[in-house]
């Protein structure tokens, strides 16, 4: 049985009975994965109907993006370990990556899980005191911070106050320190009282696992998943005048290594066989902790109310979604609306439709061979119209928004 299967359902109610976030890891140990090579690259392709997955419903979910116009790039579904669906638009392929904003921050909990294995970080340790040794000029600037760990920088819920500008607020363009920026914020409550989504925090965390791991997070990330999992033209881009890159956002990855994260999560931690991450530490990032709906980076119950559902969003539109119960993970890049705020974004809703009305239903039963055979022609057909189309952006884009190979 497949582990988030298992314990996600009784996530919440095992960290208020047991304080899981505390307990020693009960799971088998991550063993580092520096300099490992791929097992292989990308997914094993199988159809729809070979997986139980309704063909035709595939089918509308993909007219519907196209004939709405909406500005889907990527979107694919994993069932099983097997790739069942790969849509593209606009002449797309499967080796672009894209800009995955917040994205970036789900696989920093993984690369902090990592250093928490390892012993060489601790969730109750003081971003004033692990930063302060790593770049001791930052020292005073973070005296007043030490009771913020990184258990408040992972749950979003630090008490800190950062001043943002709406117009290129200089913490995402062009600043030569972030960590001078992120010093200068100030304390306005108690760490682990309120959840406050803010852009702060991930950078502290960027630089906790830099300075634990003796090397920048960006390279941690290479050696420890995009080379062991064979990731194909990832990149971090938008470091500061130092090199540190945030752990916010940033990141690039195709839709295929994003479906790629998606299936590690959802193994526990394992990739094809290897234990990547302790299962222990997907439990911890998964289950929620000042919000209910929030975890260490990872959302929980977003985008799926009815059944366990995970998973990690970005700005304008970037997912990753991982089902438990049908062994599946959905993944959708795109630019679309941004209104209606943190979780009622116009694309969280989007994305909402996509999951619960089209990826869900299709995973109810397959159809009979025959009534499939037919299904899976007119499915190509489409797939083959979507790369042709070009769907109307919902929102500006910026440069780093353009995918790239």
């Amino acid at each position: 049985m497949n582990p988030l299967f298992r314990l996600i359902p009784l996530a919440a109610a095992v960290a208020l009975a047991t304080g899981c976030a505390n307990k020693a890891p009960t799971s088998p140990a991550a063993v580092p994965a520096a300099n490992v090579p791929a097992t292989s690259s990308d997914f094993p392709e199988a159809t729809p109907e070979s997986a139980g997955v309704d063909a035709r419903k595939l089918i509308q979910l993909s007219q519907w993006l196209r004939e709405g116009q909406l500005d889907v790039r990527s979107l694919l579904i994993v069932k099983d370990g097997k790739l069942v669906f790969e849509r593209y638009s606009e002449g797309l392929t499967r080796d672009h990556n894209y800009e995955l904003y917040s994205i970036t921050k789900g696989i920093t909990s993984l690369l902090a899980g990592m250093m928490i294995d390892e012993k060489k970080l601790g969730l109750d340790d003081g971003a004033a005191d692990v930063i302060g040794r790593w770049r001791p000029a930052t020292a005073p600037a973070f005296a007043d911070k030490r009771d913020v760990s990184l258990r408040h920088l992972l749950s979003m819920s630090t008490g800190l106050q950062y001043d943002f500008k709406p117009t290129d607020d200089p913490i995402y363009y062009g600043a030569p320190d972030r960590l001078k920026l992120a010093a200068g914020t100030r304390q306005k409550e108690a760490p682990g009282k309120t959840f406050e989504y803010t852009d702060v925090s991930p950078i502290l965390a960027a630089a906790m696992v830099s300075a634990a791991a003796g090397k920048p997070i960006d390279q941690l990330a290479r050696e420890r998943l995009f080379v062991p999992m064979g990731m194909k033209n990832a990149d971090w881009d938008r470091a500061d005048g130092t090199g540190l890159v945030s752990s916010g956002w940033g990141l690039r990855l195709r839709a295929m290594d994003m479906a790629k994260i998606g299936q590690l999560v959802l193994d526990g931690g394992r990739w094809q066989g290897r234990q990547l991450v302790s299962q222990d530490w997907v439990t911890q990032m998964t289950t929620p902790k000042v919000a209910p709906d929030f975890g260490y980076y990872w959302w929980v119950h977003n985008i799926v109310k009815g059944e366990a559902e995970i998973g990690s969003m970005g700005f304008k539109g970037q997912f990753i979604t991982v089902l438990p119960e049908h062994h599946a993970v959905v993944v959708m890049t795109s630019m679309l609306s941004v209104k209606g705020g943190l979780r009622e974004a116009d694309c969280v809703n989007t994305f909402r439709q996509v999951v619960n009305d089209y990826v869900i239903p299709a995973m109810a039963s397959a159809k009979p061979a025959a009534e499939a055979s037919a299904s899976e022609a007119a499915l190509k057909q489409e797939l083959a119209a979507s790369l042709k189309s070009r769907g109307v952006p919902g929102v500006s884009a910026d440069p780093t928004d353009t995918p790239r190979l």
